[in-house]
């Protein structure tokens, strides 16, 4: 027996641009472009052939992106939203936490809105006089119910929507990111009282951008991007799928901004460029027919000119942030997962190659190896050689290749940036890189600091702590 069945489901909506608006009708009709106005300009599909079925006392989950068209199907599953095309069956009495306090009336008090909230969600006068201390102390606002709504925070109108939704004991329970502006002690609460609707078998359809607490409280999970559904299935499974496409598209967009900030440099190169050549082509006009006296004033402004160019120079070579003679040359740098796949953007549990591929222009004895990580405050998060870990050089000649294996990256999420070198052990460079490289490093994991040490905790009996339970759902998954 199905709660939920959604079948072809489109939604398309008309959008409209900035130029068809005009100040008055008036006007529009003077200029004779009123129907011209109301044209849309394009249609923008928000749900595409959307269909799946979600049975009774079932939990399930809806993933994807901002504006991937999460909202629109509750909403229409909801029944405040009509599809374009397209039908939904539920069975049963809903109850939406999609726009918490969306009805409320900001002139009258809490108590009053709990009234008019509980009647348009079916509840009685007298069901809701039954509920009315369980719903201001589950919303925590013994103090506040009698003030107007608008004196409410953000927090306070979440709380109070949550508790009516949650009061009228609905078969269906739609919940659409409303725990996003709950404070620390209340989102605890109304997940226990999710859990609570599981445990009595009510069908609850929940949408989130919390990856975690999806993995941990649905039975199933959709995956939605650009209005269609990618796949169904395991909680697990396609939460991967989904973050692994996330990561594609971080890739492509770090490639695209690295591209960019290339050319940048390259357009500032050639500009300086230009400009020193006029600055030297109008010293040499000026140059001639001169008077011996205006010659040597002429010969300091090219002095100077030239400390300019030297100062210009330098300037270049500490912008590359590379230096060395080269006697041993790092021609090509790329970075990989483990697998082998060239790539800019890792998960902490990942590992990566930074794979060197050198050139020896002559037999070496004395060489080194090394990598240096710096995040984007320009902190040195780890740096190592093969000299400090005691590999003794032999010989090098010729072309090779040299990769440094981290099995685990280990840092939080961030922009980072790489250091690669070969040099003599007393430290004489051949070839330096400096920060020439970077990555990025993306995930749901919440640190601070740095990196992301390997941890466990433990506590004595006395101490009731419940550790989360993602990590159990996850493993029976790959069970």
């Amino acid at each position: 027996m199905y709660a939920i069945e959604v079948d072809n489901v489109t939604r398309i909506y008309q959008k409209y641009s900035a130029r068809h608006r005009f100040q008055t009708f008036k006007s529009a009709l003077l200029k004779g472009d009123l129907f011209r106005a109301l044209k849309p300009d394009e249609l923008v599909t928000a749900l595409d052939g959307v269909t799946f079925k979600v049975r009774k006392g079932e939990t399930f989950g809806i993933i994807g992106e901002n504006g991937s068209g999460k909202s629109t199907l509750l909403k229409i599953i909801a029944g405040i939203t009509k599809p374009t095309s397209g039908t939904v069956k539920t069975q049963g009495k809903i109850s939406a936490l999609i726009e918490l306090g969306a009805g409320f009336h900001p002139e009258i008090s809490g108590r009053e809105n709990i009234f008019i909230n509980g009647i348009m969600l079916g509840l009685s006068k007298k069901e809701i006089q039954e509920k009315f201390n369980e719903i201001v102390r589950f919303a925590e606002l013994e103090d506040f119910i009698d003030a107007p709504v608008k004196t409410y925070s953000s927090g306070m109108y979440m709380r109070l929507g949550f508790s009516i939704a949650i009061n009228v004991n609905p078969d269906i329970l739609l919940v659409d990111e409303v725990l996003a502006v709950g404070d620390a002690a209340f989102v605890p609460k109304c997940l226990d009282r999710i859990d609570d609707f599981r445990r009595r078998k009510k069908t609850i359809l929940f949408v989130s951008h919390d990856l975690a607490t999806v993995k941990k409280i649905c039975d199933r999970v959709a995956w939605l991007k650009a209005g269609k559904i990618m796949t169904i299935g395991d909680p697990s499974r396609v939460v991967d799928a989904y973050l692994q496409d996330v990561m594609e598209r971080q890739e492509r967009e770090f490639e695209r901004r690295q591209e960019e900030l290339r050319r940048q440099a390259e357009i500032r190169k050639k500009e300086e460029l230009q400009d020193r050549e006029e600055r030297r082509q109008a010293i040499e006009l000026r140059g001639e027919a001169l008077t011996s006296r205006e010659t040597e004033k002429l010969e300091v402004e090219k002095g100077k000119e030239k400390k300019r160019e030297e100062e210009v120079r330098k300037e270049e070579e500490r912008r590359e942030q590379r230096w060395g003679k080269r006697e041993i040359e790092i021609t090509r740098v790329t970075l990989k997962n483990l697998q082998g796949q060239a790539k800019h953007v890792f998960s902490p549990e990942e590992g990566m190659l930074i794979e060197m591929e050198v050139v020896a222009y002559s037999r070496i004895e004395d060489f080194v190896f090394g990598i240096g990580i710096f995040n984007s405050q320009g902190i040195y998060v780890y740096g190592t050689n093969t000299h400090l870990e005691d590999y003794t050089p032999i010989s090098i000649e010729g072309e090779g290749k040299v990769v440094c294996r981290i099995e685990k990256l280990n840092l939080i999420n961030g922009t980072y940036y790489l250091d690669v070198a070969t040099h003599k052990r007393d430290g004489y460079p051949y070839d330096y890189h400096r920060n020439l490289y970077s990555f990025l490093v993306t995930s749901t994991h919440r640190d601070e600091g740095i990196t992301r040490l390997p941890h466990t905790w433990e506590v004595t009996d006395n101490i009731k702590l419940k550790p989360p339970e993602v990590k159990a759902v996850a493993g029976k998954a790959n069970q």
